[in-house]
């Protein structure tokens, strides 16, 4: 069985055991967390799609840990002006494993 759902603005494609990266999100390492904006779920040939979201389907996930992705680097530079800026950011996110979808 997998479901799509959609969480920080993104969508995601996932089953039972998955791990996703998805945007950060407020809990405690080792609790539980519940998706609820489910857009679509599958098993096999039934195929059931929201309009825009299911009713009473859900996504249960274990947050595992929360962490920073690598630095991005980011450069401006004005020909001829002596004018060089550089700065960088690094995207938080939180890990999920998915304990199960009703």
């Amino acid at each position: 069985m997998f479901a799509v759902l959609i969480t920080g603005g993104k969508q995601y494609k996932v089953s039972k055991g998955d791990r996703i990266n998805i945007e950060k999100i407020d809990g405690d390492i080792g609790s539980n967390v519940v998706l609820e904006q489910i857009l679509m779920t599958g098993k096999g040939e039934k195929v059931q799609i929201g309009t825009p979201f299911l009713e009473n389907k859900k996504v249960s996930a274990k947050i595992l840990s929360h962490d920073k992705a690598p630095k991005v680097l980011i450069q401006k530079h004005k020909p001829r002006k002596n004018s060089r800026k550089r700065t960088g950011h690094r995207q938080q996110f939180t890990t999920l494993e998915i304990t199960s979808i009703s």
